[in-house]
């Protein structure tokens, strides 16, 4: 049956396939289908960021969102407090469409969709209740991430992604380690088959900014670049872009090689001071790799061995000062690699925090 106007009410903490399969049930039966997101101020995850997610997931032109801040109890017997709920989601419609608008189709999975769908006057389309085609709620999602991992879009994966960075001096094995750690969780398959590594956006800047040197100055050298601080706001902005578009892709942990942290301190060792830009850091883990158990290796790129411990020291320092969860690694390279899996698996075990929503019972 077709119908006019659809309405998908939910919390969507998270948004998962279920949602995407509801709010696509109901696109393909009506004009026009609007969703009311609905969260408490007590959620942990933005009413701004799910609305973001389920846009993304849902460019169709006749889906609207209507997002709302729902702090009504949940009480399913009690008529005052039905009453609010709705008169909250009629608000929600009201700011979006400008007036009131008749509903012809409630769509839902939950028991109680006859009941909302009673009180807009309209009929009550019920979409997989009984969680057979994808049995996955939200309170599944924030209980178990990793379990139900494939449920998710990819923007809610890389809003989720456990992201461990790597960081150190130059000639400190911090690609390889990176590359390794991505390696290993890789290799135990499953969800961990996907986990990605992303390189370090500076190395590729630095060889390109050269390369257009020589087609002036064929005997143009590292040493002889000129840097600007926007130069290094350029690389900030590259690598956390990078680093985003991999977390989509990737399994519930991202490894990076460097990030926004560490390029401030590579813009004050050669500009001073810090890029004008504020750092977002993202990350759940830092691991710092020693200087004293590597060999300098000049690859033609690096500042040299005088510098190299200096550095070290100054990350370490940094790190301790802004309260980064952070590991240094030390002794060989299968040594360090054990140390940072080790430590990874510690970050995995304690969770992802989701705060208990107004209810037990997903809307």
């Amino acid at each position: 049956m077709r119908y006019g106007h659809g309405l998908v009410i939910g919390k969507f903490y998270p948004p998962h396939a279920g949602h995407h399969h509801l709010i696509d049930t109901a696109a393909e039966a009506c004009e026009r289908v609007t969703v009311v997101v609905a969260a408490a101020s007590v959620e942990s995850v933005p009413l701004a960021d799910r609305t973001a997610w389920l846009r993304e997931a849902h460019p169709q032109a006749r889906v609207n969102f209507a997002p709302v801040v729902d702090d009504v109890e949940i009480d399913y017997g009690s008529d005052e407090v039905w009453t609010r709920h709705v008169e909250v989601f009629r608000h929600g419609l009201r700011q979006y469409w400008g007036d009131e608008v008749e509903i012809d189709a409630v769509f839902s999975s939950e028991g109680y969709g006859e009941e909302l769908a009673r009180r807009f006057g309209a009929v009550a389309v019920a979409v997989d209740p009984g969680r057979e085609r994808l049995p996955v709620s939200g309170t599944a999602v924030r209980g178990d991430p990793v379990g139900h991992w494939g449920f998710l879009s990819p923007a809610v994966r890389a809003a989720l992604a456990k992201r461990v960075v790597v960081v150190g001096a130059e000639s400190s094995g911090t690609t390889t380690l990176a590359r390794d750690l991505a390696a290993a969780f890789a290799a135990r398959g499953g969800v961990w088959a996907d986990t990605r590594w992303v390189p370090e956006y500076g190395r590729t800047y630095c060889e390109e900014k050269l390369a257009a040197a020589r087609q002036e100055d064929p005997s143009a050298r590292l040493e002889d670049l000129e840097w600007s601080s926007e130069e290094f706001t350029l690389i900030i902005d590259r690598q956390l872009g990078w680093e985003d578009a991999a977390a989509r892709v990737s399994s519930p942990l991202l490894v990076c090689d460097t990030d926004a942290f560490a390029t401030t301190l590579w813009h004050e060792r050669y500009l001073g001071g810090v890029p004008p830009v504020p750092v977002r850091a993202r990350h759940d883990l830092w691991i710092l790799t020693d200087v004293r158990d590597v060999p300098f290796e000049q690859d033609g790129w690096r500042d040299g061995e005088k510098i190299r411990h200096a550095m070290h020291d100054r990350f370490a320092a940094e790190l301790a000062a802004r309260g980064l969860s952070h590991l240094l690694v030390q002794g060989t390279p299968a040594e360090r690699l054990a140390q940072a899996v080790s430590a990874v698996d510690e970050l995995l075990a304690r969770g992802w925090a989701f705060s208990d929503p107004l209810t037990a019972a997903d809307l």
